[in-house]
């Protein structure tokens, strides 16, 4: 199946509405940062406020998610967007508030909105024919690394030469506009009939996944955070991280578009465990060789497989849980991914304070392997205790569900 299948008036308006609803979440942490650099100890303090932000999205997206009806998704997704531009609106437009109030608003911002990733996702893959899912999914990885790539320069460009406020009213606007936007799409997706609703022993099936999708972002939280001390570490100028981590989305881009042309050798389990040791080989020659020109390769190959790692993640869910189950699953993986981050974040600036940056950045390999392999290891032995032997000569489970949907 081609991305041809993808060529309708309802996946352009999903579109719009997912640039609406992302862009956002993709401008605010820098965005937190520009708004209170002017005061007072403002870098730690834009960094509490972003810190507070992720902690929304983190409890909000599983809590949120499990709550959504499958069949009439349409008005809890929209209230969340809803008051998440509220939480927007209310940072861009009090810049002055006391601290504990903006790290108020920043949570709302967060967590409001937290079970629409999970919500738009499954609305688009209710939109194409389930042999092009992987197409589609595909294409919102596309987009999704667009947004990431394009949203920092954006944010910074209008907090600089505008107002450092503007970032985050933009922001409420987007998501806003994409309120509206979700009337043009279907009230609901398909609960399947018969299945389990999204209750956490359902969610739970799915833990291997989860823990691969921390592992994953704890990977790249290594890399971008520590990529700066890096860089001043091997003399070379701090500002080629900007330059290096857009190389990183725009070969994420490109991998997702390929990892969609076709279907697969091997399940999904084995598929997501190569693609994410060739991630962290990546990170790990970043980190051992000293040359700009090493690092933009080394990264721009870890984003084209850390989008196919992405996707047989999304693919995976899909496998182990019920259809009504899926937006609450995808909400989950999106809790734990940030879980990931954050944790990586905070082990991040411990081990600055011990060992070198490339040190640390090897540290991160490590842990990220260990947590890779044991999630494959359980996935893979989960898929096999309920799925029947395959018959001589036939490839994984995995690839199966691929081809079916091809």
């Amino acid at each position: 199946m081609s991305y041809r299948a993808l060529a309708r008036k309802s996946v352009l308006a999903w579109a719009g509405v997912a640039v609406g609803a992302r862009m956002p979440v993709a401008m605010a942490p820098l965005a937190l940062v520009f708004l209170v650099r002017e005061r007072p100890g403002g870098y730690t303090l834009g960094a509490l406020l972003a810190a507070a932000y992720v902690v929304g999205e983190i409890v909000g997206a599983p809590l949120l998610g499990m709550r959504i009806r499958a069949e009439r998704a349409r008005p809890q997704l929209a209230v969340g967007l809803a008051v998440g531009a509220v939480g927007f609106g209310a940072l861009g437009a009090l810049p002055a508030a006391p601290v504990p109030l903006l790290a108020l608003f920043a949570c709302l911002a967060g967590g409001a909105p937290a079970a629409a990733p999970g919500g738009l996702r499954a609305l688009l893959t209710g939109l194409v024919p389930k042999r092009a899912v992987a197409q589609a999914l595909s294409f919102e990885s596309v987009l999704t690394f667009g947004v990431w790539a394009l949203s920092p320069a954006a944010t910074a460009g209008l907090a600089l030469s505008v107002a450092p406020r503007v970032p985050l009213l933009l922001a409420a606007g987007l998501m806003a506009v994409a309120v509206p936007g979700l009337w043009l799409l279907p009230a609901g997706w398909s609960a399947g009939a018969g299945e389990p609703r999204a209750g956490a022993r359902v969610l739970l099936r799915a833990w291997p996944v989860y823990v691969t999708g921390a592992a994953s972002l704890s990977l790249l939280a290594m890399a971008e955070l520590i990529l700066p001390a890096l860089l001043e570490q091997r003399g070379l100028g701090v500002g080629l991280a900007g330059p290096l981590l857009a190389g990183f989305s725009v070969g994420s881009s490109v991998g997702a578009f390929v990892y969609g042309l076709r279907s697969w050798p091997g399940r999904l389990a084995t598929q997501g465990l190569v693609l994410l040791l060739t991630v962290a080989g990546c990170v790990a020659v970043v980190a051992l060789v000293p040359s700009a020109a090493v690092i933009a390769v080394a990264l721009a190959v870890a984003g084209f497989f850390q989008a196919g790692a992405m996707l047989t993640r999304n693919l995976a869910l899909r496998e182990i849980l019920p259809e009504g189950a899926l937006a609450a699953g995808y909400s989950v993986m999106y809790a734990a991914v940030g879980a990931g981050y954050a944790g990586s974040g905070a082990l991040a600036g411990g081990l600055l304070r011990v060992v070198s940056a490339q040190g640390a950045v090897l540290a991160g390999v490590g842990v990220t392997v260990v947590l890779a392999v044991v999630g494959a290891v359980y996935q893979g032995a989960d898929r096999s205790a309920v799925a029947p032997p395959a018959a001589p000569g036939e490839r994984g489970s995995g690839q199966r569900r691929v081809d079916q949907q091809q």
